[in-house]
C-alpha cells in the first residue's frame, strides 16, 4: 500500500464532516419521509383513496353487496373528527352493521386490484372496538382492541399470531404497511398462494406470509363461500374495510399497484 498523505486525510475528514452536518441531515430527512408508519405519505406512483373527507369517501369507494349486504346507498359511514389531530376521519359505525353483522355495510374501494402496496392508518375509539383490512376484498389483517389471538390484532387472521405488542392502543393512530402479491394461477388451477409482507406501526411483523384460504364464509369476502374459503379465483378485488358496528375511524388510506413477479412481498 502506498503511504497516503497526511494533508490528504485531513482534508478527506473535514470533507465527510462537512457531509454529515445536521443542515444535510435535516435535508435528507425532508426529502426522504418514513415510508412505513403513522404518517407516512404515499409513495410515488400511489393514490391516496381517504384523506378523511366525505368527498375522498364517496369518490372513491362503494359498499360490497355481499349476501348479508343491507345498508344503501350514499355510504352511511360518518365523517368525524380527528380525536388526535384536529383533522378529518371516517368512522366505520354503519347502523346496518349494530350488533357485529359483519358484511351488512363494509366498503371496497371502487378500484380493484390484484398486486398492491397498501397503508392504511386506524384509531380504535372504544374497548373492543372491531373493524378488518381485507386484501382484495377477501384476505384480513385483523383489526381488533383486546384480543391477542390468531383471531386478534395484526394477524393476518386465523394464519398467524397476533401482533400485539406492536398496537399502540385506544385512542391512538395506528398504521398497517403492507405489500401483497395476489394468488397465481395456471391452466386454471393453484399454483402459489397469495402471500403479505406487514409493518404495524413501523415494525415488521409479518414477512413473505403465505395465506391458505378466505375465512369468515361467504358475508366475510369474495370466494368466501368458494369449497369453504379454499377456492380462491382469479378475480381481482378492491382494499376492503370492515363495518361491525363499533366506532373505528380511518384516514391516510393510500394504495400502489404492484406486479410481483416472484413471491417476495418483503420490503
Amino acid at each position: 500500500m502506498k503511504n497516503i498523505s497526511p494533508v490528504l486525510v485531513f482534508a478527506t475528514l473535514l470533507l465527510l464532516a462537512a457531509g454529515c452536518s445536521p443542515q444535510g441531515s435535516e435535508k435528507t430527512a425532508s426529502s426522504n419521509p418514513p415510508q412505513v408508519g403513522v404518517g407516512a405519505k404515499p409513495i410515488p406512483g400511489a393514490e391516496l383513496m381517504l384523506d378523511g373527507t366525505r368527498a375522498s369517501l364517496d369518490a372513491n369507494w362503494e359498499y360490497w353487496e355481499g349476501p348479508r349486504f343491507s345498508s344503501k346507498m350514499p355510504i352511511k359511514w360518518l365523517a368525524v373528527d380527528d380525536p388526535v389531530d384536529g383533522g378529518p376521519a371516517i368512522s366505520s359505525n354503519d347502523p346496518a352493521a349494530a350488533g357485529g353483522k359483519y358484511g351488512s355495510a363494509d366498503i371496497v374501494t371502487k378500484r380493484k386490484y390484484n398486486d398492491k402496496r397498501v397503508h392504511v392508518e386506524f384509531l380504535i375509539m372504544h374497548e373492543g372496538g372491531n373493524s378488518g383490512v381485507y386484501l382484495q376484498n377477501r384476505y384480513e389483517i385483523q383489526v381488533l382492541d383486546g384480543d391477542k389471538t390468531k383471531h386478534g390484532m395484526g394477524a393476518v387472521i386465523n394464519e398467524t399470531e397476533s401482533p400485539y405488542y406492536a398496537y399502540n392502543g385506544i385512542g391512538k393512530w395506528n398504521a398497517y404497511d403492507i405489500q401483497f402479491r395476489a394468488a397465481r394461477f395456471k391452466d386454471g388451477e393453484l399454483v402459489e398462494k397469495p402471500m403479505v409482507t406487514v409493518y404495524f406501526n413501523g415494525q415488521k411483523v409479518h414477512s413473505n406470509q403465505k395465506i391458505s384460504k378466505v375465512w369468515g364464509g361467504p358475508n366475510s369476502g369474495l370466494d368466501g363461500g368458494n369449497d369453504n374459503g379454499f377456492g380462491i379465483t382469479d378475480r381481482p378485488g378492491g382494499l376492503k374495510l370492515q363495518a361491525e358496528g363499533h366506532d373505528v375511524r380511518y384516514r391516510n388510506v393510500w394504495i400502489k399497484e404492484m406486479n410481483f413477479e416472484t413471491a417476495d412481498t418483503d420490503f
